[in-house]
């Protein structure tokens, strides 16, 4: 009971972490509506196991991520750099219909589970998440220096993350539906959500919030 307990803390707060706007999951929707379901799986895949490895290094070295503040600033400077960028290719695609309406970021050749990979590797945001989460849950004494519980929290994670990127990656194809396929309203609205992100992500960073922070 106590390992599942575990296994349902870390879900819980990975699935409601990844529902607020964020470079990763509405990138993943955008891959969903231009190149289809199963890239963006791969793609939200390589994001997650990003993450649970970040995770799994921030439990055996707290000491060392607590002092790595100035190494986090630039990491979210380069974060806004890729949404604002994310955001601008996007709009871009929406104006020039010629284009076939693709994000040039998002639809490179680089395979979408290693893009994934790539792009969960730059953003900072989730360690500091999971460094102030993971302090709460060791003074509450629900997660113990254990590796067997080390790997519990971590699986919930990839679980809940994956079922949150879901609501992205088929809410995406519901958007199209409903816009009959219009491709071009579509990245509107996605450049306009990578818009609403960068601001989200500047007002942070000048206000020095972050999540441990605020645990």
């Amino acid at each position: 009971m106590k390992l599942l307990r575990i296994f349902a803390t870390g879900l819980f707060i990975s699935f409601l972490g990844t529902l607020p706007l964020g470079t990763l999951n509405v990138a993943a929707m955008q891959i969903s509506v231009t190149d289809g379901i199963r890239p963006a799986f791969y793609f939200a895949l390589g994001a997650l196991l990003v993450e649970m490895v970040y995770v799994r290094l921030s439990l055996v070295a707290m000491d060392w991520v607590r002092k790595q503040k100035r190494l986090f600033r630039w990491l979210e400077w380069f974060t806004l750099l890729i949404i604002v960028a994310l955001a601008i290719t996007t709009f871009i695609a929406a104006a020039h219909p010629s284009g076939e309406g693709k994000n040039i970021i998002l639809s490179s050749t680089m395979h979408r589970f290693f893009l994934g990979l790539s792009m969960s590797a730059v953003n900072p945001m989730q360690i500091p998440f999971w460094f102030g989460w993971s302090t709460v849950l060791f003074t509450k004494k629900v997660l113990l220096p254990r590796n067997d519980h080390y790997n519990m929290y971590i699986f919930g994670i990839g679980f809940g993350t994956l079922l949150g990127n879901c609501i992205f990656i088929l809410g995406g194809h519901l958007m199209v539906d409903s816009l009959n396929a219009n491709q071009n309203v579509v990245n509107w609205v996605i450049g306009g959500i990578f818009a609403i992100t960068a601001i989200i992500q500047a007002w942070r960073m000048f206000r020095h919030k972050d999540p441990a922070e605020q645990l």
